[in-house]
């Protein structure tokens, strides 16, 4: 029997019903076939996140009654592959903790396997509302219900029912999010100007992890235009990443209108476009613009978030092109020159 190498290789041959997330950038599912190239050194991984393939994963062993999650957060290298003795480590460990084949786990080691993560380094803790995306995408994915919060969100949302938005759950907003069709999304576009602040920022959230149409892509530029106008810089900033989610000419002449705004390019802003709008940045004018933008504002994290984009495979190459050629003067220029003083 061939050994057991990589966790592609425990899920395949223990025949667990798995479903894999990322958790990096967006709440998104990724292919099992995406876990094998990576393992096996053929692929960067396509999503990281401050130098880590993070994962959500969502499996059930043989007769385990529920489904255990694991978040790995996998280190990788200067070149976005995996680092594998982290990985290789916690599998020997998964493999002792079982003590027997894989493929004979049962109900009994729900448990066992379940308490690996309690004190694993490569086991991390999820924000918020990455946690409400992935439970409520998984349910979805798993034809389950959603959860006990979906209804009043849906009766609030829809203005159908008098509802104090402070009983309004983080988990309910994600399960709309996740579930809402076109005619849902055209009654948030109309909805959108009068929630309260506090509402559209736990949406927006939620939003960010999801494809969006026209209409609602307006209705949270106007806003966010608003906020900008208004000095909110976190519900400006919220709408941002929300717009992540459209199609590219949408949130994409956005982004070139924002770059091209001297008082709108704050950290704030420019993380948000990095976090969440990376896909956008795939553009042979936006990026050099970006870069600059990031370069000038003297409040961010220049090398950190450049290094961080040009871990994102399809952006790498570009990243170190417009890095090598900007010119000595500009800001970029002056950036990398004070980094080698």
């Amino acid at each position: 029997m061939q050994p057991i190498n990589t966790l592609h290789d425990f899920f395949v041959r223990s025949g667990a019903a798995v479903r894999l997330y990322h958790l990096g950038r967006r709440v998104e599912p990724c292919e099992m076939a995406t876990l094998a190239a990576f393992e096996a050194g053929e692929q960067a991984w396509p999503a990281p996140w401050q130098g880590q393939a993070r994962l959500g994963l969502v499996f059930r062993l043989g007769d385990m009654p529920e489904p255990v999650i694991w978040f790995l957060a996998l280190p990788l290298d200067e070149q976005g592959q995996l680092v594998p003795a982290p990985r290789d480590a916690f599998l020997q460990r998964l493999l002792e903790t079982l003590g027997r084949s894989v493929q004979s786990v049962g109900r009994e080691d729900g448990e066992a396997v379940d308490n690996l993560m309690k004190d694993n380094p490569l086991a991390f803790t999820p924000s918020l509302p990455f946690q409400a995306l992935l439970h409520a995408r998984a349910s979805l994915d798993l034809d389950l219900p959603a959860s006990q919060h979906l209804e009043p969100v849906e009766a609030y949302l829809s203005g159908q029912q008098a509802i104090d938005w402070q009983a309004l759950g983080l988990q309910g907003l994600a399960d709309f999010v996740v579930r809402m069709d076109a005619d849902e999304q055209a009654r948030l576009a109309t909805r959108l100007p009068e929630l309260p602040h506090e509402v559209l920022t736990s949406l927006c959230y939620c939003l960010e992890h999801v494809a969006i149409g026209v209409g609602l892509v307006r209705a949270l530029r106007n806003r966010g235009e608003a906020a900008a106008r208004a000095g909110d810089i976190e519900v400006f900033s919220a709408c941002v990443r929300a717009v992540a989610g459209a199609e590219g000419e949408l949130a994409g002449a956005w982004y070139d209108e924002l770059l091209a705004d001297d008082d709108a390019c704050g950290p704030d802003l420019l993380a948000a476009m990095a976090g969440r709008g990376w896909r956008h940045l795939e553009d042979a004018e936006r990026l050099p613009n970006f870069l600059g933008r990031l370069a000038a504002c003297e409040a961010a994290d220049f090398m950190s978030v450049a290094r961080d984009l040009a871990l994102v495979p399809r952006l790498r190459l570009p990243v170190l092109m417009t890095l090598r050629e900007a010119a000595p003067e500009s800001p970029i220029g002056r950036r990398l020159a004070a980094l080698t003083r």
